[in-house]
């Protein structure tokens, strides 16, 4: 039995587990009550062969690509969202990483897990970095401790500084496309010390949340560029409101 089990009931008797969103009483303390579960909306298909984008319906022929990667293909091999960002994905997003939640990471993690493709051969965790400011004003990186629960949970391999961040970036919701790739310009970059590693390697670039793909995208072709053979994007939350209205 493991040091967390046995300590379990003392934990649920001091701190009674709750729903992170409403506060409903939990038997245990990760995971959603059955009510807030509902409101966490799920990709699903037909959707785009390449990013994954849901369609309102099937069309025939095949492998169906989407507008977005038609006019540009990404750089990316696919990418595996556990949710569609809405109020539900936002709060844990949220709670997760400003409130300091990080026994949200295990749930989180889980969810991520569950939609990744089958994985042939051997792959490599790598998460999006942080600055180092911004890593030690939060005290961790969100999605570092996501790649950690991720490993856990996989036959794939953590590789927790795959990338640097060498320039801190302000936040980029404000930003148009040509802004967005401006203020990344040099930002992130391949570990040198983990280039012998990353060369020829399948990679699952993990963060919490993915809004633009401007920040996946720098990783992606960070990684590529020390001769990655493959990577796929993994995140919690993908902000996709045209996909919120197919499944509403």
């Amino acid at each position: 039995m493991s040091l967390a089990h046995a300590f379990a009931p003392l934990v649920d008797l001091v701190y009674p587990p709750r729903c992170p969103l409403c506060g409903e009483g939990l038997a245990a303390q990760s995971g959603l009550c059955s009510s807030c579960w509902s409101e966490l909306v799920i990709p699903g298909s037909p959707c785009c062969a390449s990013c994954q984008r849901p369609f309102a319906r099937d069309i025939p022929g095949g492998a169906m690509v989407c507008g977005p990667c038609l006019a540009e293909p990404p750089a990316h091999d696919g990418i595996a969202a556990a949710t569609l960002y809405n109020d539900a994905s936002r709060k844990l997003v949220l709670s997760f990483k400003y409130g300091h939640r990080i026994s949200l990471a295990p749930m989180m993690a889980h969810q991520i897990a569950v939609r990744l493709p089958v994985l042939e051969g051997e792959w490599l965790l790598v998460p999006v970095p942080l600055h180092r400011g911004r890593l030690w004003r939060r005290g961790f990186n969100q999605a570092a401790l996501l790649a950690r629960e991720i490993a856990k949970r996989t036959s794939a391999n953590l590789m927790v500084d795959g990338l640097l961040r060498h320039k801190a970036t302000p936040t980029l919701g404000e930003l148009g496309a040509k802004a967005r790739k401006r203020t990344l310009s040099g930002a992130i970059a391949a570990n040198p010390q983990r280039a012998t590693a990353l060369k020829g390697a399948q990679i699952i670039l993990v963060d919490d949340v993915l809004t633009s793909g401007a920040t996946s995208t720098a990783c992606v072709r960070a990684l590529k560029r020390v001769g990655a053979r493959r990577v796929i994007v993994a995140c919690f939350a993908r902000v996709l409101d045209e996909a919120l209205d197919i499944a509403g």
